[in-house]
């Protein structure tokens, strides 16, 4: 069955010497692993090149339902970036949320909320002349409503220490070493509550912007499954210092 899709590009690999291996993420199916035939050739039509992370790509392909490898058909550009390839800081946070999508997202059938909210990201880092300090943050907060394992708001003056091992506002510091500061729990209530479209409204010093996304990856370590750690937020917090 051959199927028309949009996808973001999350990770390739080589496959012989003239061919590619692919992980996308669909809006018909999900995360899936495609396979197109040389590519890699010196004449190739389509260029290996055009796999850079997030790439928003359309896709025909055959889908089998028992096979974990499809065959692409055809690929095509979908929308080209204007300024993600050419800045810095935008390139930087890119990489960060591509790394974060391969090690957090494995849902291989339709999700159309995710899909639209990872599609909709691509399009607003891409766009927005706005300041952009804390996109990283508020996009690895709020893709946690999309995983199933979002942070439950309540910080008050009684609760003001946000417990990443239990996902809540308590009293007091817990005994388990897995816990937002004190001091940042406030402008933690006000990341998790604030959405992608309105990330240039918080205004955090780099201090607590590197605190907060640190505890943030602990969270996904707690609560994802097999989600292993980051390397590339160690380079955003120089990029965005």
């Amino acid at each position: 069955m051959l199927i028309t899709t949009k996808g973001i590009v999350l990770h390739t690999v080589k496959y012989s010497e003239t061919s590619i291996i692919v992980r996308i993420y669909t809006e018909a199916r999900g995360l899936q692993s495609y396979l197109f035939k040389g590519i890699r050739k010196e004449k190739a039509k389509t260029k290996a090149g055009l796999f850079q992370p997030l790439t928003l790509l359309e896709i025909v392909a055959g889908m089998k339902e028992r096979n974990t490898l499809h065959t692409a058909r055809e690929v095509r550009l979908f929308q080209p970036y204007l300024s993600i390839p050419f800045d810095i800081l935008k390139s930087s946070v890119a990489l960060y949320i591509n790394e974060l999508l391969y090690k957090a997202v494995r849902e291989e059938e339709t999700n159309n909320e995710l899909f639209g909210y990872l599609w909709k990201s691509c399009l607003l880092l891409d766009s927005t002349e706005n300041n952009l300090n804390c996109f990283p943050l508020v996009f690895t907060s709020e893709l946690t409503r999309f995983l199933g394992i979002q942070p439950q708001p309540g910080f008050s003056e009684k609760k003001p220490v946000f417990n990443l091992r239990e996902s809540h506002f308590q009293p007091l510091i817990p005994e388990k070493d897995a816990f937002v500061r004190p001091e940042y729990g406030k402008l933690f209530h006000s990341l998790i509550i604030t959405t992608i479209e309105n990330q240039s409204e918080l205004h955090f010093k780099p201090e607590v912007r590197r605190s907060l996304l640190d505890s943030l990856l602990i969270y996904y370590q707690l609560h994802l499954p097999g989600f292993k750690p980051m390397n590339s937020h160690h380079i955003l917090h120089t990029v965005l210092s």
